[in-house]
């Protein structure tokens, strides 16, 4: 293999992964965000009189 064409393909190959460690990186932003917004809207949901009385008529 000469020396072109093993630069070519280490170059392709520093790319690839360069590529692939970004999308990594975006994801666990993404992941990172919507957790945040499930605990804040598990924080909001929790409302502790609910279902502490009960209102019955016979």
């Amino acid at each position: 293999m000469d020396i072109g064409a093993m630069s070519m393909a280490l170059s392709q190959s520093s790319l690839k992964l360069n590529a692939g460690m970004k999308v990594i990186s975006i994801s666990k932003e993404m992941t990172e965000t919507q957790g945040q917004a499930m605990i804040q809207m598990m924080e909001k949901s929790v409302q502790p009189n609910l279902g502490g009385n009960l209102d019955i008529r016979v």
